[in-house]
């Protein structure tokens, strides 16, 4: 089935001072995934992170960008899947964007093949790609008067994986190493995904914001690493395909966006592409 396109939930999250953190999450509804984008704003300027999957909720996280009246400084990628950077065709070629260096090298070697083997969604995906043009290491940066803290996580949900942190804010852009209210993309990596989310537990962090779904709390962060937990048992128990998405939506039915299960499960128990 198709994805179908419904009403984005956008929302001001934190405000504190001359900075306030928004954020855009897609349709939780029909095939959807809950993507969710956000926006640093600053006195002066913009930062994004993340671009959106299908082209109307790029177009649209772009214009609500714009109707803030700021020019958009810069966009950080946080990884290569390409429910995150097929936006970035659809809504902000014009704009720096920045990623880790593996994401670079992946999207300018299999973008393209990425954007074909998603023709089924017709025109929801972008015409051409984007690939980021400034590469991010790890480190601390100030832009316009915010501290930033990146990190560079290795083999969680993806293999290369830029985490962003705001500390004199408390906020913590956590992306895909976090689901909130949503069923998870699980990969072989679950034991170090699983201790990189218990060091968020203990950090001194307070709002975590996720890749997919509402901005979230320690209590959703300990959530997630009981759902990779039970899924890294069930899978040691033998369970696999179908009947280890019954086991995990009849264990989890309070978790919406299940059409993840048949994104992932190809790749987890079988060989598909990683595009």
């Amino acid at each position: 089935m198709l994805a179908q396109v419904s009403d984005p939930i956008v929302m001001v999250v934190k405000q504190e001072g001359d900075v306030r953190i928004h954020t855009f999450v897609a349709s939780f509804a029909y095939s959807n995934i809950a993507n969710a984008t956000h926006i640093i704003e600053t006195r002066n300027q913009l930062v994004l992170v993340d671009g959106q999957f299908l082209v109307p909720y790029a177009r649209a996280f772009r214009d609500y960008a714009d109707s803030l009246g700021k020019p958009i400084e810069r966009l950080y990628l946080s990884h290569r899947h390409p429910d995150h950077w097929f936006g970035l065709g659809a809504a902000f070629s014009d704009i720096e964007i920045h990623a880790l260096s593996e994401t670079m090298d992946f999207i300018q070697e299999h973008g393209e093949d990425s954007r074909s083997d998603h023709w089924k969604l017709g025109d929801l995906v972008p015409e051409h790609i984007v690939v980021p043009k400034q590469v991010v290491s790890p480190g601390v940066e100030t832009i316009d008067g915010v501290r930033y803290v990146f990190d560079r996580v290795t083999d969680t949900e993806i293999d290369y994986h830029l985490t962003i942190r705001l500390p004199e804010l408390g906020v913590y852009f956590a992306q895909d190493l976090l689901y909130s209210g949503t069923h998870l993309y699980l990969t072989k990596h679950l034991d170090h995904w699983i201790r990189v989310l218990q060091e968020m537990l203990v950090s001194d962090y307070e709002l975590f914001m996720p890749g997919h779904g509402l901005p979230a709390d320690k209590n959703e962060v300990a959530r997630n690493v009981e759902y990779l937990s039970t899924a890294r048992q069930a899978i040691g128990n033998g369970l696999a395909d179908n009947a280890f998405k019954a086991f995990m939506l009849q264990r989890y039915p309070e978790r919406k966006c299940p059409g993840i299960f048949d994104i992932y499960m190809p790749r987890l128990f079988g060989s598909a592409s990683d595009y």
